[in-house]
């Protein structure tokens, strides 16, 4: 139920852990939050059923998921072209096959028309320049010329209603997000960080998210609540 006095923010949700943890830092600020995902021809469509549980345990106000099939037809990304193998061998240098083109400026960009159009005056994404795979559209200049443009580009800014996007685990290790998103009771188990999980939302342990992941909870000594597919399957 929303409150007429309570400032709005609108949340991108993927169903991972940093989006988890994003939404849930959102919430404790006391903001109203509207949770928006994105189906983008991902093979890691797994996780869409993560933010729908994610929304539901977090009582979002509303939860949509905008479907961009161009998006994945684009291809060049492992992410979204299935021909294109995911990497197993861990984190090299360099931009990695899994970065996806202008993913976050599109998601960033529905996050702000949809943020107009509900009065909401914050956006929070759970991008993060600590540890991550080096994706280009995660880090802080990125943001920061986004958060420019934004304020540019919108009737509501024009007239006054400036708007300001958040990116509270930007500085933080994984560890940390983790730590962060346990005191204020994220429950993990709900999510999906793999980039080739199963059907089942099961993850493979392998690719570069789930080395992130693994390597944060045992850094954090908190239990990793990850279902893994079982080896060979």
């Amino acid at each position: 139920m929303t409150n007429a006095q309570t400032e709005r923010a609108v949340v991108l949700l993927s169903g991972g852990l940093d989006s988890a943890t994003a939404l849930a830092m959102a919430r404790a600020r006391g903001l109203d939050c509207y949770a928006l995902s994105f189906d983008y021809g991902q093979r890691h469509d797994a996780e869409l059923n993560a933010a729908r549980r994610v929304a539901e345990h977090a009582g979002v106000i509303e939860h949509r998921i905008v479907s961009l099939p161009g998006l994945g037809a684009i291809g060049d990304s492992a992410l979204t072209d299935r021909s294109i193998d995911v990497p197993s061998e861990g984190l090299k240098e360099g931009i990695p096959v899994t970065y996806v083109p202008a993913r976050n400026t599109l998601f960033l960009a529905f996050a702000l028309a949809w943020a107009e159009v509900l009065g909401a005056r914050h956006i929070f994404i759970g991008v993060n320049a600590v540890d991550y795979s080096g994706y280009p559209d995660c880090r802080p200049e990125f943001i920061e010329a986004f958060n420019r443009m934004a304020n540019l580009a919108t009737k509501a800014a024009v007239e006054g209603a400036t708007m300001e996007i958040h990116t509270p685990l930007i500085h933080l290790s994984k560890a940390d997000i983790i730590r962060q998103g346990v005191r204020l009771g994220v429950d993990y188990g709900l999510t999906v960080s793999c980039y080739a999980a199963d059907p089942e939302g099961r993850a493979c342990g392998v690719c570069d998210s789930c080395r992130l992941r693994a390597a944060g909870f045992r850094e954090a000594e908190v239990s990793d609540p990850t279902r893994y597919a079982p080896t060979g399957e």
